[in-house]
């Protein structure tokens, strides 16, 4: 029979291997579920996989994607290795995306080079004001962040939709939820030429390599995983929690507030009713399959980047439904956490031992 062993000491090799383990049965699954659905698997995955990448265009809108996915990753990663746990960077972005187009529909005329900066500005300490909230209450009246920070999303996007169906809403825009479309000096340049790919993901890129400092370099990153592999110590030491709960929140705030004005400064032009297909949330899972650590996050991003490009493909090429996308990320997720066990224990099979009968275990007949 099969069993568990806990491993003396958990596995460096299937920490690295786990994430790969997970796709290869996310790939798995998607072949018996294509094959469920009636589609050719080779067919299927083509047009999920492989075809989103086949030209310039698509290969820009893979970076494009990827870059508020990576964006809100990195920061949350900064608080998940202190066990800090923000469930709300969805909220955080919106929130982004608020204050820095609300700069830009401030100045409409506005052609200096200064209003780029000022939106990207905006959009990070907004972010950083909606994380400050669950810190503080945290901090304060020792509220669970992961609730707090999951409630603020919600708030958020009712706070999105009445700016846009009210006071900005477009005068010309014949009455849909949208404000007016900002200026040319509000919006990211592109950075490869036939696509929407703008010089947003080159930021990623450099925040990558800054976050990898921080965690690795920094004294206050060495504090914050300490304080996650080991509170106990980490308070020995005179570690201050409250610090790290603030650090981690309002890094990860900042973080997806930058994603949120990357967003509506790049691809979309302008603020409507829904700013985000839910990459705040993808960005947990982009975050624990890379590891944790930057360069991971990277890789993990652009995959996600392609499940959400291949979802799109695979409703239009096959017909197939909009829930084909969280369907997958749902899988990836699943194996993950499932794959995650074997870094402790150990898969051991042990020969079934017959049960010994009950008769046997009686004193014989006539024994004293």
């Amino acid at each position: 029979m099969l069993s568990l062993e806990k491993r003396a000491a958990p596995s460096g090799a299937m920490r690295i291997a786990s994430p790969l383990v997970a796709a290869a049965l996310m790939v798995a699954t998607g072949i018996v579920l294509f094959t469920l659905l009636g589609k050719d698997p080779l067919q299927a995955f083509n047009v999920y996989f492989v075809k989103p990448l086949e030209t310039r265009y698509g290969l820009g809108e893979w970076l494009l994607k990827a870059t508020p996915l990576i964006l809100c990753a990195l920061g949350l990663a900064v608080g998940f290795r202190a066990n800090v746990w923000n469930i709300g960077a969805e909220g955080q972005l919106t929130l982004g995306a608020i204050a820095g187009g609300g700069v830009a529909l401030a100045f409409p005329e506005a052609s200096s080079w200064w209003l780029l900066p000022a939106m990207l500005v905006a959009g990070t300490l907004a972010g950083m004001a909606w994380a400050a909230i669950p810190a503080f209450l945290r901090t304060r009246f020792n509220t669970s962040e992961i609730l707090v920070s999951l409630m603020l999303v919600y708030i958020a996007g009712l706070l999105l939709a009445y700016l846009v169906h009210g006071p900005w809403r477009d005068p010309a825009g014949y009455n849909f939820p949208q404000t007016r479309m900002f200026s040319d000096a509000a919006i990211l340049p592109i950075m490869i030429e036939g696509t929407r790919a703008h010089w947003g993901f080159a930021l990623v890129l450099v925040l990558a390599a800054l976050s990898w400092v921080f965690s690795q370099v920094s004294f206050a990153g060495f504090r914050m995983q300490v304080s996650g592999l080991a509170p106990a110590a980490a308070a020995y030491a005179g570690f201050s929690e409250k610090r790290n709960i603030w650090l981690a929140l309002l890094a990860s705030g900042a973080a997806a507030g930058l994603a949120g004005i990357c967003e509506v400064a790049g691809p979309i032009g302008q603020l409507h009713s829904t700013v985000s297909p839910g990459y705040g949330f993808a960005a947990i899972i982009v975050a624990f399959l890379g590891r944790l650590h930057p360069v991971g996050i990277v890789l993990a991003g652009l995959l996600m980047s392609l499940l959400y490009l291949g979802g799109e493909s695979a409703q239009i090429q096959m017909a197939l439904p909009s829930a084909i996308t969280g369907l997958f990320q749902g899988l990836l997720l699943f194996y993950l956490l499932a794959a995650d066990l074997l870094i402790v224990y150990r898969p051991r099979w042990r020969s079934r031992v017959p049960r010994r009968s009950s008769l046997a275990s009686l004193p014989a007949e006539g024994a004293a």
